[in-house]
């Protein structure tokens, strides 16, 4: 198998682009991918001081270390969850890739701030641990933003994640979430922090590839949590089908794009409330995250660790 670039031998194949490309020519490919989706959907402008979240997996530090190299200067920011064995692995990933790239990263840790992981904290709350970390995570990015002078919040969700939650809410008809999974969340003004996701349209494989190729450290294993998640089933759904007719996830995932706008013109504009202790997003008067660090008596403002590469200026 040839390269269709440049003639040499090709390290992977494109099936969805029938296409086959050397290890140079698909990292251009790819960092191209991720240029172009940033440019044709205004994702990220000149004036914005943009924040990557970073997990340690693949597509974050990837991502993160993508941006940087196409002049998009990004800085981190981690939620350590305290999960034993995964999340001090996670966390050494990350800063891995801050001392190669020499950029900061702000480090939550929820076992200093509650005095719980993850794992124990949803059971008191009585929600589910992904609903749980997916509330506190959308939380703290925002906050991080918002003290610290950012302005959009940079995801690594990949074509695949996109298409299989795309999916789960198509089956379940949960309209109401449909118009969110777009390429960007808007800003609200003192609030809320933009949200893109460059990785739109770039498959789990192909990070992967771009990671091993470019001799990124990431952490292999799972969330130990995601083990039952429905979205993992609605993966391999659309991986059979991939696997038949390359290039469906990728046009499953444009054709939303194109319905979505006309979702979010037609759409009635939420009446948000917000928060009366930090004024993010709530209902009721008190957002959920302040609703539990008031259950166990926690006052003052969040704190972030912020690790900063030797030799980075101040």
């Amino acid at each position: 198998m040839k390269c269709r670039v440049c003639g040499n031998d090709a390290v992977i194949n494109l099936k969805a682009y029938n296409n086959a490309l050397c290890a140079r020519d698909f990292i251009a490919f790819l960092e191209n991918r991720v240029l172009k989706t940033i440019q044709r959907y205004r994702l990220i402008d000149k004036d914005e001081k943009p924040l990557v979240a970073v997990s340690g997996g693949k597509d974050s530090l990837s991502l993160w270390y993508i941006l940087n190299r196409l002049g998009f200067a990004s800085d981190g920011v981690y939620i350590d969850l305290s999960i034993e064995g995964y999340s001090s692995l996670s966390l050494d990933k990350v800063k891995t890739m801050a001392d190669r790239i020499q950029r900061r990263v702000f480090i939550f840790h929820l076992m200093e701030t509650l005095g719980k992981g993850i794992d124990k904290l949803s059971r008191v709350i009585k929600r589910s641990t992904c609903s749980a970390c997916g509330m506190i995570k959308r939380y703290i990015m925002n906050r991080v933003c918002m003290d610290r002078g950012y302005n959009v919040i940079i995801t690594g969700h990949n074509l695949d994640d996109e298409a299989s939650a795309l999916l789960g809410n198509i089956l379940y008809w949960k309209d109401e979430y449909l118009w969110k999974k777009g390429l960007e969340l808007k800003e609200s003004e003192g609030h809320l922090s933009k949200k893109v996701k460059p990785l739109f349209l770039c498959s789990e494989r192909e990070m992967a590839a771009y990671a091993i190729l470019n001799s990124i450290d990431y952490i292999r294993d799972e969330c130990p949590f995601s083990i039952d998640a429905k979205s993992l089933v609605y993966k391999d759904i659309l991986n059979r089908i991939e696997e038949s007719s390359p290039g469906t996830k990728l046009q499953f995932i444009k054709g939303y794009l194109k319905v979505s706008r006309a979702m979010k013109t037609q759409r009635r504009k939420d009446n948000l409330d917000y928060c009366a202790v930090c004024g993010y997003p709530a209902s009721g008067g008190i957002c959920s995250f302040c609703r539990i660090m008031e259950r166990f008596g926690i006052e003052g403002d969040i704190r972030f660790d912020e690790y900063k590469p030797e030799g980075l200026p101040t």
